[in-house]
């Protein structure tokens, strides 16, 4: 794969997303989207003792001792401040914080994902396009606009049918942001600490909900004439 034209700067946040192949969905059941996750969540590590396929293969018991010691190490290599999966294609929102952090962690979960979903189909070949994209957040009103575009992301594409539902989607980071505890691997400080309150942020992300999504319609009107 050939290299990028403007690399990918340790300590700078950026908006990654890839979709399948002529956009196809890689995501087709609550199983998949839940290997995804895990796979995802798994793949932040730095060092990580072994492939996520060969982690499943353990008992009960020494994988949650491997978990809880990477829990503790929290060597990553990025953070993940916010996230969703929707049926064709996925959208994080990452902190790089080694030199290529971002491609390896991608590279990590894209290649053990897709081998999952090959093995599971009984296909070959690559699920999803070449080379992901990055779009650098370049301030602080960037970062919020593009975490309430990620969390909008269910209802703006009418996998949700209503602004209720988008909290409960549970392939988001929404629902961990509205959440009073931590979240494991979400880092969600960086944008709750730029609001009075929990609630501050929900009225921030679903008052633009039907905004959002009449653009969306537009730009696909305008695509297809």
């Amino acid at each position: 794969m050939p290299g990028r034209k403007v690399p990918l700067v340790t300590n700078q946040i950026y908006h990654v997303l890839n979709k399948g192949i002529a956009s196809q969905p890689v995501f087709l059941n609550k199983r998949d989207y839940n290997r995804a996750l895990q796979t995802i969540f798994y793949y932040q590590n730095k060092e990580f003792p072994l492939k996520y396929s060969r982690f499943l293969e353990l008992s009960n018991k020494r994988r949650l001792k491997i978990l809880e010691k990477l829990k503790t190490q929290r060597k990553f290599l990025v953070e993940i401040i916010a996230f969703c999966l929707m049926p064709n294609h996925f959208h994080l929102l990452l902190k790089q914080i080694i030199n290529e952090g971002i491609s390896n962690f991608i590279s990590n979960f894209t290649n053990s994902y897709t081998r999952y979903f090959n093995t599971k189909r009984e296909r070959k070949g690559p699920i999803f396009q070449g080379k992901f994209k990055a779009i650098r957040i370049e301030n602080d009103e960037q970062l919020l606009h593009v975490s309430r575009y990620i969390h909008l992301n269910p209802y703006t594409s009418f996998i949700v049918k209503s602004t209720k539902e988008i909290e409960n989607y549970p392939y988001s980071s929404f629902t961990k942001y509205l959440e009073k505890a931590s979240a494991e691997f979400c880092d969600k400080k960086i944008i709750l600490d730029q609001f009075k309150n929990l609630a501050s942020y929900k009225k921030f992300v679903l008052d633009q909900a039907d905004y959002q999504r009449k653009l969306e319609i537009i730009k696909h009107l305008l695509l297809e004439n």
